[in-house]
């Protein structure tokens, strides 16, 4: 069932997921020192505000995912339900992974 091609897929969306969070903070700090407001305080929100869009960005936006269970749902291809709940789980260990990495790099405990 964990076949090579989903192994590279699920690592390609962690990698994704924490990307969309690393580079949204960091570009976003950055955006906020040029505009006079607090970087950190800025990254540190950025950080938690972009968990969706970055679960949403990894696994290739929300229809396909939605497609693939209803296949598994109701034409009985259960296999899709289970590489569509790994590729989510995937995506979002990266966002938890980035927002965590922003959170030591702040130096603030996200709510």
């Amino acid at each position: 069932m964990l076949s090579r091609e989903l192994l590279a897929t699920l690592i390609i969306d962690f990698f994704v997921a924490f990307g969309v969070i690393i580079g949204g903070a960091i570009i976003g700090g950055i955006g906020a020192f040029l505009i006079g407001k607090p970087p950190l305080s800025v990254m540190h929100d950025l950080a938690g505000s972009l968990k969706i869009w970055a679960i949403v960005a990894a696994i290739g936006g929300t229809f396909d995912a939605i497609t693939s269970i209803e296949r598994g749902l109701f034409y009985g291809t259960h296999d899709d339900i289970f590489k569509t709940g790994f590729m989510i789980f995937a995506a979002l260990c990266g966002a938890q992974a980035g927002t965590l990495l922003i959170q030591w790099i702040v130096g603030e405990a996200l709510a």
